[in-house]
């Protein structure tokens, strides 16, 4: 069991408060807003110790590096800036039965990624 400090507390703070998946670089950014001289290591330890509490999930998008975003939201996917590289949430599924599943296949889950420009970058 790891300590409560004020490194890991800063790190959760920042995931908890996030509104899109975060890499690690993009929390330690974050993180050292409210603590400064906070360490790489720290955040990929303490991101590790997260996972497997289960309190972040990965996302995992081809091309980019791991992001994580906080564990039990409900069902949805991500939109990935080819321009900035960074990685939002879209809310909702429009995906719908087993449109297009060759016969005899079951669908189990599903991911969607999107590709394109955010607002920020579009200017």
């Amino acid at each position: 069991m790891q300590r409560d400090t004020k490194q890991r507390r800063a790190i959760r703070q920042v995931v908890k408060e996030a509104e899109r998946p975060l890499c690690p670089d993009e929390i330690l950014a974050e993180a050292q807003r409210l603590l400064p001289g906070l360490g790489q290591a720290t955040v990929y330890r303490t991101l590790n110790a997260m996972q497997q509490q289960r309190l972040i999930v990965p996302v995992d998008i081809p091309g980019h590096p791991s992001r994580y975003e906080k564990a039990g939201l409900r069902h949805h996917h991500h939109f990935a800036c080819t321009g900035c590289g960074r990685v939002f949430e879209l809310q909702g599924c429009s995906y719908s039965g087993d449109n297009g599943v060759p016969p005899g296949f079951k669908v189990e889950g599903h991911e969607l990624i999107l590709y394109g420009h955010c607002r920020q970058c579009r200017g």
